[in-house]
């Protein structure tokens, strides 16, 4: 019985100690004095600031320098004062989460740090539009604060009030563009719409962090401090509506533009976009052969993919007008562009080209997509509910019932089928019109 006790209490127990380990010796002939964290049976290692030569050192590698010793002794005194408030916490601790609490514990968390190492780890997630507005959060911390290291501490109510003021004026910024070179803008202060995204996605960032380095179970709160109960939000504001109407489109896809250029990717790629119920640049660009099947696309909404138990899928017929732009550019974006980001940037050059072009000054890819949703249901008169299918949108309130229906890609082709027709319509209307001009015209000559 008294075996037993003895190796639970073995198993259980931590205990820290320092080590100076002769085989560690350095080029400039000093050793690292490091703390041995034991527990469960197992060792791991921290090293410490204090660097020692041979003649520091006892014939058995202790540490006889008194100063040293003491310093030491002070940081081995303070772990195991840690390790004893743990309590009965302990048990939950491995020997190297452990060592990495001894050793975080009172470290102060980089911000901008911890961001980038945040993006890097959706981006292997493959999800590059959440990386993409993150970086540009991070970049503007960067800016606002003029340096690369902002402690979490900083990241506070009162930041939080001046960074509002801050994004709401002009300011200049630095980038790297696609060909590694720096260019410098001058940007316009935000609206509310894109001031709300920005503090949104700060505080998704500031959540992510305090997920990352806290752990309530075991009592770990390296971020104590919550800025955004004081700091709110609040709901996003109304956004204008972002729909052409469905002469525009005809405009758009009738102007004349040069052979290669980047307006004219931004007309094709905006009319393939409104024939393919909304389908967004990012799908675009990853689209290949093999999500084309028996006259359809196939394909996983990237935006919403992961975050979706049935992975954001949806199936579009490639109707007549479709055709000759998806062979165009089926498996070729990807080719002529390095990364959707590339993409997404000769697109919004192109779309300023166009907006010239034709004279409408606002304009986006995006706009093919609300201007589908719009026509579909205030010209077309179909429900929310199909027109939200045809968007590959979730209703948050029909979640249990969308258990037990199977989706009818019929609905989406239906809906599809009647936004064309009614740009058909539309194109008939404005043909006679013009038509009708020329016979008044000829008949006033």
């Amino acid at each position: 019985m008294l075996q037993l006790l003895r190796a639970n209490f073995e198993r259980t127990m931590a205990t820290v100690s320092a080590k100076v380990f002769e085989h560690h010796k350095k080029a400039d002939g000093t050793y690292n004095v490091k703390i041995c964290v034991q527990h469960k049976r197992l060792r791991k290692y921290l090293d410490t600031t204090h660097f020692v030569v041979r003649k520091q050192l006892t014939k058995d590698f202790k540490v006889k320098d008194p100063f040293i010793a003491d310093k030491v002794e002070q940081q081995l005194r303070d772990y195991r004062k840690i390790i004893s408030e743990l309590d009965d916490r302990l048990d939950y601790f491995t020997a190297e989460s452990l060592r990495d609490y001894l050793r975080d514990k009172d470290e102060d968390v980089d911000f901008i740090k911890f961001c980038d190492q945040h993006i890097e780890r959706l981006k292997k997630e493959k999800r590059t539009g959440t990386a993409n507005n993150h970086r540009k959060i991070r970049n503007s911390l960067v800016d606002y604060f003029n340096r690369s290291s902002v402690s979490i501490k900083e990241i506070n109510s009162n930041m939080l009030m001046a960074y509002e003021r801050y994004l709401r004026s002009e300011r200049t910024m630095t980038r790297i563009n696609q060909l590694g070179h720096e260019v410098t803008t001058k940007e316009k202060g935000l609206s509310d719409s894109g001031l709300h995204n920005q503090m949104r996605d700060l505080r998704t960032l500031f959540n992510a962090a305090r997920d990352h380095y806290n752990n309530e179970d075991l009592g770990i709160y390296r971020i104590k401090h919550y800025p955004f109960k004081k700091y709110k939000v609040g709901s996003p504001p109304l956004t204008k509506k972002r729909n052409n109407t469905l002469e525009q489109v005809l405009t758009i896809r009738d102007c004349v533009t040069k052979p290669g250029s980047r307006a004219e990717l931004a007309k094709e790629l905006y009319m393939l976009s409104f024939y393919l119920c909304g389908i967004n640049a990012v799908d675009l660009y990853q689209l290949t052969e093999r999500e084309i099947r028996n006259g359809r696309v196939d394909y996983n909404r990237s935006k919403t993919e992961d975050k979706r138990k049935d992975n954001a899928f949806i199936s579009i017929k490639i109707v007549d007008e479709a055709k000759p732009l998806l062979e165009k550019y089926l498996s070729q974006l990807s080719v002529r562009y390095s990364s959707s980001d590339c993409l997404n940037w000769a697109l919004c050059k192109g779309m300023e080209q166009l907006r010239k072009l034709i004279g409408i000054p606002e304009l986006t890819l995006y706009w093919a997509r609300h201007t589908f949703a719009n026509t579909a249901r205030n010209d077309c008169r179909m429900s929310k509910d199909d027109v939200a299918l045809a968007l590959n949108h979730v209703d948050e309130g029909n979640r249990t019932t969308d258990i037990y229906i199977a989706k009818d890609w019929k609905i989406v082709d239906d809906v599809q089928r009647k936004v064309i027709a009614q740009l058909r319509k539309i194109e008939i209307k404005v043909m006679k019109k013009i038509q009708a001009q020329k016979n008044t015209d000829k008949f006033a000559a």
